[in-house]
C-alpha cells in the first residue's frame, strides 16, 4: 500500500503546530515564573517592613505609656500646688494688711 502524500503533510502540518505550541507554553511558563519570583520578592519586601514597622510601633507604644506616666505625675504635681496656693489664699483671707 502507497504512502498517502496528504495524510504526511497534514500529520506534519498537525507537528509543527504542536511543537510551536509547545515553545509557547515554555517561553510563557518561563514568564509567569519569573513574575511569580519578583511577587514573591515584593511580598517578601513588604513582610520585612511590616515587621520593622511593627517594632517601631511596639517602640511608640513604650514612649507613650512613658509620656502618659509623666503628664499623669504632672497633673499630680499641679493638683498639689493648687491645693497649697487654696490652703494659702484661706489663710490669708480675713488678715489684715497691716496685721503682718
Amino acid at each position: 500500500m502507497p504512502e498517502d502524500p496528504i495524510a504526511h503533510g497534514e500529520l506534519a502540518a498537525l507537528t509543527r503546530r504542536h511543537e510551536q505550541a509547545q515553545d509557547q507554553n515554555v517561553r510563557e511558563f518561563g514568564i509567569i515564573k519569573s513574575e511569580l519570583t519578583t511577587l514573591q520578592l515584593k511580598v517578601s519586601n513588604l513582610d520585612q517592613k511590616v515587621d520593622n514597622l511593627s517594632g517601631q510601633m511596639s517602640g511608640m507604644d513604650q514612649r507613650l505609656n512613658g509620656l502618659d506616666q509623666k503628664v499623669e505625675a504632672l497633673d499630680q504635681k499641679i493638683d498639689r500646688n493648687q491645693a497649697q496656693i487654696i490652703e494659702l489664699l484661706t489663710q490669708l483671707v480675713g488678715r489684715r494688711p497691716d496685721a503682718g
